[in-house]
């Protein structure tokens, strides 16, 4: 987990807004209600993308909202992974 956070918001550097300190997501995709996913299926985010920044910002906000403008959990899990096997 400590690896995926040194990665900084996954959010912020797709959108060449540079690097930001970040929080760990668990993602949501396929589990059920108020199950959490399993340790390794997590994205890193700042606080504005995680929890802080409202509709259209957060994904803690509006999911449906925040995968139409950044990319779906799995989609940026996928990209995660990636860079953590680099």
């Amino acid at each position: 987990m400590g690896r995926v956070a040194d990665l900084g918001c996954i959010v912020c550097r797709n959108a060449g807004l540079g690097e930001s300190p970040a929080n760990i997501h668990h993602i949501r995709t396929g589990q059920g209600k108020g199950q959490r996913a399993a340790n390794y299926l997590i994205i890193p985010l700042c606080k504005a993308h995680h929890q802080d920044g409202g509709p259209g910002v957060a994904i803690h906000a509006d999911r449906k909202r925040f995968e139409m403008l950044y990319g779906s959990e799995l989609d940026l899990l996928a990209q995660t992974i990636g860079e953590v096997m680099r």
